[in-house]
């Protein structure tokens, strides 16, 4: 379990971002983090990674204290994978990227290359282990990025807005490496403002506004009150829109929402 307590963050301009929150994350689910602009959706996700520190309050993972910790020591466990992958991409190859963090954290030869090995596999990128990551596609330097965390073996994986900027293809091909990901035992803290992605994809929620946690909880149970979606800066899935059109019951996915379909013809027909 991730603990965040009664956390406190501001920057240096003074303003708040945070005051006095509180949540816990399950460390082997998906967690959607969503909420309107500039409510702190990539700054909640830089103080777990100890990239910022809280100017009060506690983090703590499995009990242990990690508030005060450098993002390079809790490299082992919790995994960041930016927005942009051109901002954490510098080494010459794919596989010198994907070795670089077992190489930080003292890893010996053989297990460097063992772990480099089943990152590239787990993502795809094995074939292009001699290439040179700036000539690779979007998709293919974001799922790069995500080797290159996975090599340290974490058990948490941030991924900040991981489908922008990426073509149908590319983001169901990383959608469907998230979700194969998690199966295995890794946790997952999604950060985006696609509601089709979270409501499809994402186990819990959690929306920020106005400095607090507000909302924690499933996305069925959010997106059930349309009033409250709105009112904290949300849209309804799609597939939520086309169902409340029709009479239907709520549906977060298209195959949720044709399977309620097909029943509604049957009655109709």
């Amino acid at each position: 379990m991730l603990n965040l307590k009664n956390v406190t963050f501001s920057y240096s301009s003074g303003s708040k971002i945070f005051d006095d929150i509180s949540i816990n994350i399950d460390t082997d689910a998906i967690t959607a983090v969503a909420g309107r602009n500039g409510t702190g959706k990539t700054t909640l996700t830089r103080l777990i990674m100890g990239i910022i520190h809280p100017q009060s309050g506690v983090i703590e993972f499995d009990g242990k204290l990690i508030s005060d910790k450098p993002s390079y020591v809790l490299a082992k466990n919790i995994g960041y994978v930016f927005q942009n992958p051109d901002h954490q991409l510098f080494a010459a190859t794919v596989y010198d990227e994907a070795a670089y963090a077992p190489m930080q954290l003292g890893m010996e030869t053989k297990q460097i290359r063992e772990c480099v090995d089943g990152a590239l596999a787990a993502t795809g990128l094995s074939e292009k282990a001699h290439l040179m990551p700036q000539t690779l596609s979007l998709g293919d330097k974001q799922r790069l990025s995500i080797a290159s965390a996975l090599a340290a073996k974490p058990r948490i994986l941030i991924l900040d807005e991981p489908t922008s900027g990426q073509d149908c293809r590319e983001r169901t091909v990383l959608l469907r490496l998230m979700r194969k990901l998690n199966s295995t035992g890794l946790g997952i803290i999604l950060v985006t403002h696609d509601m089709d992605i979270l409501a499809e994809h994402a186990d819990k929620m959690i929306v920020l506004a106005d400095k607090k946690i507000a909302y924690a909880g499933t996305p069925r149970q959010l997106f059930a009150d349309e009033e409250k979606t709105v009112k904290l800066g949300l849209e309804l899935p799609e597939a939520a829109v086309i169902a409340a059109e029709m009479g239907l019951e709520l549906c977060l996915t298209p195959a949720e929402l044709y399977g309620k379909m097909a029943v509604w013809r049957e009655k109709n027909a």
